[in-house]
């Protein structure tokens, strides 16, 4: 037991040491700690935070844990961060709190950082931290500094009740009291409670820290409670000593007050001087102002205000837009008028304006056309929504003229037959007659007919006379020849009784019918009492002489012919250069082969372009064989061999010279002829004679075995004889020229499949062609035309390859054309087929985008000196748009200007744009503008050039000034017209670039587009 006791006092005595060590060493840590933190609070109270902290620092990792030591060491540590504007302060300042939760120092340590925050003018960071205060453990005068502070960061945040709240027990503290009134006036102002916060400035309104203010505000109350009259007094005395913001404020105010009190005149000069909300004003600012110059009658100043105001929906708006409206009227601006009533018509706050507007916006859109609708579909609207309107009947009847207006008389007709009033009824037969002309014009002629018909039945004797000459002219256009002769006869006779010259080419037109009908005797009598007329276009005089030559012509009454023809020439008529191959064919019929020739080389060497010089190469070598001058008559099939290679006269001129060589014994030159038509031509009606002619010189020189010889090389003689061929053949031509088309049809496939290398294939192939194509079966004809044309040239491959081209054009299939086009032009014999080449070559190109070659064809064309006013047309609108798309933009002026004078329909609409567009380049955007409204007044139908132009007309409005204009165009091309995806697009970017210029001037305008 003595050695157990022993052990424990041992151990006790060993622990009590170690212990009294480790004491004694944590008393020196105490001590040095308390030391380090009683230095580093002198350097903070000395305000050497940096270096405070870092001995606070060292405190806190040295002092006991969860000591006091410790905890003061953090909470000075955490504010040392605050006065030094560390990112991480209020970090610290959380952890402190989180670490001490039970610490004295917490709620000082709040406060102190928000006072830190406050004095460095932060005081939504201060207000975050005043709020984890706990106020019940302040000071009295804490607690009035906190509110009051709290209260500020409450009126910074916008949070105007609860900053109200902590101002009002301050108000009549005596270190926070004028402050806190201020504050608590303030904000009841900005809440609206005008009457506190009257009374309550008013009670410092003489402190000098707040009185410039306080002046406003009170003025304000003033104006805003109505008492306008003490505000222009007041208002005018504080503008003496107000600075530049107050002023323009001060002068907003008595400009409003003016204005309420309808002095506008006095207004004016007050709300000019307003310079808006950090140097923007808004459409309330815009509309006032405008207004002010409305009362004045001073439209045009009114003008320039309220069409700034843009982009924006209220009653504001709607008055704004329907005074401005009143003011284009004013200043005789009736389509501009017309975007501001519909604008006005469109909103709903004012239900008296929205009605007079619309009715407005109906009547502009009659008188002046409408660029965003139809006008009788805003007519029709107004009346579904007005029916009991006082301007019901009036709206009613001005639906039909609008179509009429419009060239829409289709949608007329359809109006007309919903109410069939006998009015009504004789109206819609005077509309068939435009709608029937306008179909014409547009090439649906058998579209047309039915119209004119109708017409016909008009008991207005002026509606009746005209569709029955138009329905002459459009069964004439049908090749209807002799009814259409009919209908213009029965015409005739019938203002023969009434003296009626409004048709001055009828006598033209029946001539032309017996013409057709091959009666040239009464042909050639019609036409020679219409040359008598006076006052005819010289290129019908022209067309009517050459006419009364071919009848003449045809009636072998050679001598009267020669006249007509020479008519035509003396007086350097159109195709002067046919008239004198005419005269030198008559001289011919008539023997006079010198005379004869002398017409002919004048065809060869007066007429620099004509395609009848290979026609008068080849009458005169056969005229000169006829007077025995065969040197001659070689050296003019030498010159056609050479000048025109592709002529259909080349066969046919190989066999003639070659016949004459024979003559001339030259049989070795003969032969070579001869055998170059049957190599080169072996599916010509000149092959089987050249075969023919060759075998007599193998005959008359004994060389029989070398013609059989020959023979075998050609495929087409080996059947030239056949007789069941010929018998075949002849049936189905006869039936071909019957006009039997379906039994021809037959015939001529049978034919083909017996014979399809027969003399006559040729023909028949050409035969079935044409059928096929009468038919309309286009496809089935095309690969029997091309079989014409892979024989060669031929007398069918001029027809041929112009009705392949037409097929392929029909289908505007421009690429399958083209190479038969080519061809056309070049072998062509007559000029029609020449012009049919060379015209749709132009547009091809065109269409294709091969600007150079659309520009050399169409000078082609217009280089050709009897042309259709069509054709010519096609060829200056492809040079003017060309020109356009490599800019050359003088030329493509030049010709747009020129087309405007006799184009129609969309080409007239086009030309209208390109004026307008070049008049906006020139800055002439009144004139530019004009020319819109012209197209959109007399071209609306055209919708795509109307709307591309709405664009040039929203520019020139933007470069007048007028912003409203503008974006209301632009707007309602957006809205309306998505059809025309690159003119909207191009509307958005002319709207957003608008938008942001406004932007930077008017509160009220977001550049953003919808």
């Amino acid at each position: 037991m003595k050695n157990r006791f022993v052990t424990k006092q041992v151990l006790f005595l060993f622990f009590f040491t170690i212990s009294s060590v480790v004491f004694a060493q944590q008393s020196i840590v105490n001590v040095n700690a308390e030391a380090n933190f009683n230095n580093a609070l002198k350097l903070y109270n000395n305000k050497a935070y940096a270096a405070a902290q870092k001995t606070f620092a060292i405190v806190e990792n040295s002092a006991s844990p969860k000591s006091n030591l410790m905890a003061d060491a953090s909470y000075y540590n955490a504010m040392c961060g605050i006065k030094l504007n560390q990112t991480d302060a209020d970090k610290k300042v959380l952890a402190f709190v989180e670490k001490y939760p039970a610490s004295n120092k917490k709620n000082k340590a709040f406060f102190n950082v928000g006072n830190y925050y406050f004095a460095n003018k932060k005081a939504a960071h201060a207000l975050k931290w005043y709020q984890k205060v706990n106020l019940e453990g302040l000071s009295k005068e804490n607690q009035k500094e906190i509110n009051f502070k709290m209260g500020y960061g409450l009126l910074v945040a916008k949070r105007l009740d609860l900053a109200k709240d902590k101002f009002l027990p301050l108000i009549n503290d005596a270190k926070y009291g004028n402050d806190s009134r201020y504050y608590y006036g303030y904000i009841s102002y900005k809440l609206e409670d005008y009457g506190i916060a009257e009374s309550t400035l008013k009670e410092i309104a003489d402190n000098d820290s707040y009185k410039a203010e306080i002046s406003y505000y009170l003025l304000d109350i003033s104006f805003k409670s109505g008492s306008f009259e003490r505000c222009i007094k007041v208002g005018k005395e504080l503008l003496k000593t107000a600075k530049r913001k107050e002023a323009s404020e001060i002068s907003k105010i008595i400009g409003e007050s003016y204005f309420n009190l309808n002095k506008y005149e006095d207004a004016i000069p007050y709300l000019k001087a307003y310079k808006g909300k950090s140097g923007k004003w808004n459409n309330t600012d815009y509309y006032q102002l405008g207004y002010a110059f409305y009362k004045q009658n001073d439209f045009i100043n009114a003008v320039s205000y309220f069409n700034k105001i843009i982009a924006q929906q209220n009653a504001v708006a709607q008055n704004a837009y329907y005074h401005l409206a009143e003011c284009y009227l004013n200043l005789e601006k009736k389509n501009e008028a017309l975007n501001a009533f519909k604008t006005a018509s469109e909103m709903s706050y004012n239900l008296s304006i929205k009605e007079d507007a619309a009715l407005n916006y109906a009547k502009l859109s009659y008188e002046e056309g409408n660029p965003f609708e139809n006008v009788s579909d805003v007519l029709q609207n107004y009346l579904k929504a007005y029916p009991n309107s006082k301007s019901y009947t009036e709206i009613n009847e001005l639906v039909v003229s609008s179509f009429i207006h419009q060239n829409n008389y289709q949608g007329a007709l359809d109006y007309l037959k919903k109410k069939k009033t006998n009015e009504n009824i004789s109206l819609s037969l005077e509309v068939s007659l435009y709608r029937g002309i306008q179909l014409f014009n547009e090439k649906k002629t058998a579209e047309a007919l039915s119209y004119f018909t109708t017409a016909k039945k008009s008991k207005t004797d002026e509606i009746s006379k005209k569709a029955s000459y138009w329905e002459a002219e459009t069964l004439y256009r049908l090749e209807n020849y002799e009814e259409a002769l009919s209908k213009f006869i029965n015409l005739n006779n019938n203002l023969r009784s009434s003296n009626n010259a409004e048709f001055p080419l009828l006598e033209y037109n029946i001539a032309y019918c017996h013409f057709k009908l091959k009666d040239y005797d009464k042909a050639a009598l019609t036409f020679n009492q219409f040359s008598a007329k006076n006052n005819i276009d010289k290129t019908i005089i022209d067309d009517t002489y050459l006419r009364l030559g071919d009848s003449y012509f045809a009636i072998r009454n050679y001598g009267k012919a020669i006249i007509a023809y020479k008519i035509i020439i003396d007086n350097s008529g159109l195709d002067a250069d046919y008239a004198m191959y005419q005269i030198g064919m008559s001289y011919g019929f008539q023997d006079a082969n010198e005379s004869k020739v002398d017409a002919l080389t004048k065809v060869i060497n007066n007429y620099q372009i004509s395609s009848l010089k290979d026609d008068a190469l080849f009458q005169l070598a056969s005229t000169y064989t006829k007077l025995n001058s065969n040197e001659k008559a070689h050296q003019a099939y030498k010159r056609l061999l050479e000048k025109h290679p592709k002529s259909i006269f080349i066969p046919r001129a190989l066999v003639r010279e070659g016949l004459l060589y024979y003559n001339q014994n030259k049989n070795s030159l003969a032969l070579k002829n001869f055998k170059r038509v049957a190599k080169e031509y072996p599916n010509s009606s000149d092959a089987l004679e050249a075969v023919r002619n060759a075998k007599n010189i193998y005959v008359d020189e004994d060389k029989l075995n070398e013609y059989v010889a020959w023979t075998k090389t050609l495929n087409f003689v080996e059947v030239s004889d056949s007789e069941l061929e010929n018998s075949t053949f002849a049936i189905a031509e006869r039936k071909y020229f019957e006009g039997k088309n379906d039994g021809s049809i037959l015939s001529l496939k049978k034919y083909l499949r017996n014979f399809p290398t027969g003399k006559n294939s040729l023909k028949a192939n050409y035969y079935l062609a044409d059928i096929l194509f009468k038919e309309e079966l286009y496809n089935q004809s095309i690969d029997k035309y091309k079989t014409v044309l892979d024989a060669g040239q031929t007398e069918f491959s001029e027809d041929a390859l112009a009705k392949l081209s037409q097929i392929y054009l029909q289908e505007n299939n421009f690429n399958d054309a083209e190479p038969y086009l080519l061809r056309l032009e070049q072998e062509a014999y007559s000029s029609d087929n020449i012009l049919f080449a060379q015209s749709n070559l132009m547009k091809g190109y065109a269409t294709s985008n091969k600007n150079e070659a659309a520009l050399d064809y169409a000078k082609k064309v217009l280089s050709k000196d009897k042309l259709d006013n069509e054709v010519i047309l096609d060829a200056k609108t492809i040079i003017a748009r060309t020109a356009f798309k490599t800019e050359d933009f003088e030329t493509a002026k030049e010709y747009f200007n020129t087309i405007e004078q006799t184009a129609d329909g969309e080409l007239k609409a086009e030309t209208l744009y390109y004026k307008a567009y070049f008049l906006n380049a020139e800055k002439q955007y009144e004139n530019s503008t004009k020319i819109v409204q012209e197209l959109i007044a007399n071209y609306s139908n055209y919708k795509y050039w109307g709307v591309k132009s709405y664009i040039i007309m929203a520019k020139n409005y933007y470069s007048l000034e007028d912003a409203y204009q503008a974006t209301f165009i632009l707007e309602n091309i957006i809205k309306n017209f998505g059809q025309f995806e690159d003119i909207v697009t191009e509307a958005k970017q002319e709207l957003k670039t608008i938008k942001e210029s406004e932007a930077k001037t008017n509160n009220s305008v977001t550049p953003k587009n919808k």
